[in-house]
């Protein structure tokens, strides 16, 4: 079953007796929220088009969402919490699980893949108490990171000190390896950045071929040359910077903002575009050694 974040906070918002006050204009967002889904399963186009039309629609839904009902029309609680809500990221936490698609995205496998936000495995570890333990269950330490897109699949293990795999004796489960992640954001900061600098060198130690990307809607700091760090690229949406304090409240601000800086139809392509060599590359092949000349 496809994951519906943005749906299930509309709905959380819904039975939240603190959104008692918003409550007529939720239920205009879910219908609008519904008419942008089925918009969407609609189009019949592919690739580069069909990520225009589809950015389209994504303007005219948070368009609505954010400008016209939550500040045009919204309670002061609605306005202050909508980001603890996330009524507004996970819009493009869902939009991006759309992107993953045949239609837009050629060589993808033909098992299902974990796409949306996911709980992604960092680092895996033995931590036994002492050397008498190293005869009984083993104990494991699996270290996840929640991710607001991941692009991977569920692996599930079982580990034992004994080749027959007694039950008392085995520890199991299962964890979420992402091999592409990104942290979706509408506002981004220095601290934010730096948090996404520490969570893509922990994803690529448990995964070292996985890519860590940012999207994000409004700067609020000064670009820095990601290359110093884990992440591979930072994507502005919308190319341009967040509103000055006093401003962000203002629906006349706001909107125009939208206006002037819709998210860009270009920049969602570059995203797709990084997918798709990711999609296609051949990762790893140590037979290809001596043929490249170096090991990677």
């Amino acid at each position: 079953m496809a994951k519906t974040p943005h749906k299930e906070k509309l709905l959380a918002a819904l039975r939240n007796p603190k959104c008692i006050d918003d409550k007529s204009i939720l239920k205009e967002a879910y219908g609008a929220y519904e008419y942008w889904i089925s918009s969407m399963r609609t189009l019949n186009s592919t690739g580069k088009q069909k990520i225009e039309e589809m950015v389209g629609l994504l303007n005219d839904y948070k368009n609505f969402l954010e400008v016209e009902l939550i500040t045009g029309h919204g309670s002061e609680f609605i306005k202050r919490q909508k980001g603890q809500l996330k009524l507004d990221n996970s819009v493009l936490e869902e939009f991006f699980i759309h992107v993953i698609d045949p239609s837009i995205l050629h060589g993808l496998p033909l098992y299902d893949l974990e796409v949306g936000p996911h709980t992604a495995f960092l680092s895996l570890s033995f931590v036994p108490p002492s050397i008498n333990d190293l005869g009984g269950k083993p104990q494991v330490v699996i270290k996840h990171k929640d991710q607001d897109f991941a692009l991977g699949k569920t692996i599930h293990y079982r580990f034992s000190p004994s080749a027959s795999f007694e039950v008392e004796n085995t520890t199991s489960g299962s964890f979420c390896l992402a091999v592409l992640a990104a942290e979706i954001k509408v506002n981004y900061d220095k601290t934010m950045f730096q948090e996404c600098a520490g969570t893509a060198a922990r994803l690529k130690q448990g995964c070292p071929i996985a890519k860590y990307y940012a999207l994000v809607e409004y700067l609020d700091m000064e670009p820095e040359d990601c290359r110093l760090t884990e992440i591979d690229n930072v994507f502005l949406l919308r190319k341009t910077k967040r509103l000055p304090y006093g401003k962000r409240g203002n629906y006349h601000e706001v909107r125009h903002q939208h206006e002037q800086f819709p998210i860009d139809a270009e920049i969602v392509w570059k995203f797709v575009r990084e997918i798709q060599n990711f999609v296609k590359a051949v990762w790893y092949d140590p037979q290809a050694a001596l043929k490249r000349g170096s090991f990677i």
